[in-house]
């Protein structure tokens, strides 16, 4: 019998295993989610409805391996746009992985570049040695022209290259902080639509190189979750969650305490604690007269200070798509929700909650903002906007807490490096044009914050 952990082999006998499938091929190249000390999310998408596995082995052995590993097959359907999420589990801690795409038995890739589908698992640092440094890129607002669909005039979005330098930057992790694609008026009446517009999206060969790069994580905000400043009584908001989930393999999404629903999730890396946050689906605009306003809720809030109390980590990370720190009461910034934003920032500050670091987007600028709070801790947000589409230089804005020098009116990215031993851990913060220079950078000791 055939060593079916042998790729020849299993090209050999496909047809037999499969006779009545269509070899399905992928229509872009895989996304590597979450990926932790002895599991990984890896997200496909592919042409037709197909069985597919993830082959997978140790990178020491190389691009041709006698023997691999398979996971289960994930059936890809049409009603979920081809595309599904395949674990991988059983892995060893701190240790780099190749793998590839079977559907219906083959290996399949058209032009997809196999030398990027690959991934490390994090190491098991605890009470053995530092955690290691490491390097992420984010940013928000991606917006890919569509002729057929966009408005009439000048072309929103452009300069997609930056996909490109960011990939560059060999990063261990991307996090996308929210309008990660810009639903248009003939998407958002439809789940179809709304799929059809990610598919758009990452059908881009820049996009395709970035997926390839490292392992990623998002949030979302009003233009992937709905209408423009859409919110919680957006009608549609299921058909939002669910497309948010088919294309994002984040480690998990919603609240338990909240049904489940919306976007919240929570992972480590290496020795920081990340939060990301659901700043549309529990949303009531600040406008409504007869309601509170509100950007998280009661629930999502409270569970926030209680995971960000009980985390060890040096710094904390609170990723949410609008502005948290800014006074600016203008558009969607938290500065128009002033008592959520009290009551988060007066918690933190009574819980003595160390090291919080707020990454934000939706202004189509970047800046960092700082603050004191009374019992002395700093508390950070960087806002990283726009990547490719339109942007604005909000120098004229009074936001009292940016910190001089960080306005950036163009479009761009950011970098954020960890490093140090782990009782000395710096965070360095960085801002990066279209082409990759460096505008500017920021270094904040754990200690500080």
């Amino acid at each position: 019998m055939p060593n079916l952990s042998s790729h020849s082999s299993r090209l050999a006998i496909a047809a037999l295993l499969f006779p009545m499938c269509a070899w399905g091929q992928l229509t872009c190249q895989p996304m590597v989610g979450h990926v932790g000390l002895t599991d990984a999310r890896i997200w496909v998408q592919v042409e037709e409805e197909s069985k597919v596995q993830v082959e997978y082995w140790a990178d020491s052995l190389g691009m041709e391996p006698a023997k691999t590993e398979l996971t289960a097959h994930v059936l890809l359907k049409e009603e979920r746009g081809h595309t599904g999420i395949v674990d991988v589990q059983g892995l060893e801690p701190g240790t780099g992985y190749r793998f590839r795409v079977l559907c219906n038995g083959v290996s399949s890739g058209m032009s997809i570049d196999y030398t990027q589908m690959k991934f490390s698992t994090q190491p098991l640092w605890q009470y053995r040695f530092d955690p290691p440094a490491f390097k992420m890129v984010l940013g928000s607002c991606a917006f890919i022209n569509d002729p057929a669909y966009d408005r009439p005039g000048k072309p929103y979005g452009g300069g997609y290259s930056i996909f490109d330098r960011m990939a560059d930057q060999n990063p261990d992790l991307m996090l996308w902080l929210g309008d990660n694609v810009y639903f248009r008026e003939v998407d958002w009446g439809s789940k179809g639509g709304m799929m059809n517009r990610y598919n758009h999206m990452r059908s881009l060969p820049e996009v395709q190189r970035l997926q390839g790069a490292c392992p990623h994580y998002a949030i979302w905000d009003d233009h992937d979750f709905g209408p423009d400043n859409s919110d919680g009584s957006w009608i549609h908001k299921d058909w939002a969650e669910d497309v948010f989930e088919m294309y994002w393999p984040n480690p998990s999404q919603g609240l338990p305490d909240a049904g489940g629903h919306g976007i919240t999730s929570s992972f480590q890396f290496h020795d920081v604690d990340f939060f990301l946050l659901d700043n549309r689906y529990f949303r009531v605009s600040h406008e409504n007269q007869t309601q509170q306003g509100t950007v998280l809720g009661e629930v999502q809030l409270n569970w926030l200070i209680q995971a960000l109390q009980a985390s060890r980590a040096p710094f904390k990370v609170i990723a949410i798509g609008g502005q948290m720190l800014s006074n600016f009461a203008k558009y969607e910034n938290m500065a128009q929700f002033p008592e959520e934003r009290e009551a988060i920032l007066s918690r933190l500050n009574e819980e003595d909650i160390r090291g919080v670091v707020f990454l934000t987007g939706d202004r189509h600028s970047t800046e960092l903002s700082e603050i004191t709070q009374p019992n002395g801790r700093k508390v950070l947000d960087f806002t990283c906007s726009a990547l490719t589409s339109g942007t604005h230089d909000n120098t004229a804005e009074p936001n009292s807490h940016r910190v001089e020098g960080t306005m950036v009116g163009i479009r761009n990215f950011g970098t954020i490096e960890v490093t140090g031993p782990r009782k000395e851990r710096v965070m360095t913060l960085r801002a990066h044009d279209g082409q990759g220079k460096l505008l500017w950078e920021k270094a904040y000791p754990a200690s500080d914050l």
